[in-house]
């Protein structure tokens, strides 16, 4: 394993604060990049409106995580970022971020190591949820993640791609087999 020497997180040390409340954006699609991000506390998704009314998760950023790091390099973001909880997030202005990347090379590979990490979550949920059941998917699931906390169900189904009604159902039954 390659040891990273310098958290690409600590480039937002001196970066000013900004608290998003629940259901407040960020900032929205087709907005200019001006900043780069990082979660302090809260989550906060990046959402694409959909032309039927629905909005479509693409991603959910927790503490210590980016928010659409991809629009590193892109004019506009290509979603909305809206905080599912309250938010607290730390923001520096994009070009300054390029360059501490450059001068400090190993936070870039720390950078790309999240990535990394970001892409192979992703593409295990692509596989849960090309799965039809959902106890397939939930299976699936725990046996990358683990059981989640009591209060972390709503947050499954949401990953699982179901509604928390039809994960409760399923749960149900897997207590009534066991009984």
């Amino acid at each position: 394993m390659i040891m990273i020497m310098f958290d690409w997180r600590t480039l937002f040390d001196r970066a000013p604060h900004r608290t998003v409340r629940t259901g407040q954006a960020l900032f929205r699609q087709g907005d200019r990049v001006r900043y780069m991000y990082l979660v302090r506390s809260g989550e906060v998704a990046l959402e694409r409106p959909m032309a039927e009314g629905t909005t479509l998760t693409l991603h959910l950023a927790g503490a210590d995580m980016p928010v659409a790091e991809a629009s590193l390099f892109a004019d506009a973001y290509h979603c909305d970022a809206v905080a599912r909880t309250e938010t607290v997030v730390a923001a520096t202005p994009r070009a300054a971020f390029v360059d501490a990347l450059r001068r400090h090379p190993d936070a870039a590979l720390g950078l790309i190591r999240a990535h990394a990490l970001e892409v192979q979550a992703q593409r295990a949920r692509i596989e849960i949820l090309r799965l039809r059941r959902v106890a397939d998917r939930l299976d699936a699931w725990q046996a990358l993640n683990g059981a989640p906390g009591p209060r972390e169900w709503v947050k499954v189904a949401d990953e699982i791609g179901v509604t928390p009604a039809a994960l409760y159902r399923e749960r149900a039954r897997r207590k009534s087999r066991q009984v």
